[in-house]
């Protein structure tokens, strides 16, 4: 099973990037995910681009928040990113994804040097997860301004792995166990006299 979704038309049509510092522009994007099978497991792919106006120093960094299920030590990134995991952040200011303290952030610092302008693939950085259901969760990152060198915090959307839902057992209502209540008793009570009425008459 192979998934894949690339998110620039959907960025471009819907406005999903917000971009803090500056006009309508924005630092790092998901731009394609992909999560394939492996070993019981399953490998999570992002494949990230810089955008022709912003450029890398060390120090940016981007998260994706709330990755479900993940595997200790089971990450992979180009070099130059350090990879981190923790529970909450890391978020850049001024940016207000939705982070489940009790689901682990996937974070890469860059530690190389600055990057020159233009539009450029960065690679593909994945991990593994128990899980290959997938629910929208958030993306940020922080990188620089080629203009200027400004701070560039932004904001947008990509996918996760999520545990796959279950349907638990259906409680009865209340009526329901209310009926119930009532049923048993009648239900003896009518058994009480067949088994009366079958008995053999007897003669004192």
């Amino acid at each position: 099973m192979i998934r894949s979704s690339r998110l620039s038309r959907f960025l471009l049509a819907c406005g999903a990037v917000a971009a803090v510092a500056g006009p309508a522009t924005a630092g790092l994007l998901p731009t394609q995910w992909t999560v394939t099978p492996e070993a019981g497991q399953f490998r999570w792919t992002y494949a990230i681009v810089l955008p022709t106006d912003s450029q890398i120093r060390t120090g940016d960094y981007f998260t994706i928040y709330d990755f479900a299920g993940y595997v200790p030590s089971s990450n992979s990134q180009p070099a130059d990113w350090v990879f981190t995991t923790q529970n909450l952040g890391p978020t850049p200011p001024d940016v207000l994804p939705t982070d489940d303290p009790a689901v682990s952030n996937l974070s890469w610092q860059y530690s190389g040097p600055t990057t020159t302008s233009g539009q450029v693939g960065l690679g593909n950085f994945w991990a593994l997860s128990e899980y290959g259901q997938s629910a929208v969760s958030y993306f940020t990152a922080s990188t620089h301004r080629t203009a200027g060198g400004r701070v560039d915090n932004n904001i947008t959307t990509t996918t996760v792995p999520v545990p796959v839902a279950t349907t638990p057992p259906g409680v009865p209502e209340p009526a329901t166990l209310l009926l119930a209540g009532l049923g048993l008793p009648l239900a003896a009570l009518l058994r009480r006299r067949k088994r009366a009425a079958a008995a053999p008459a007897t003669c004192g």
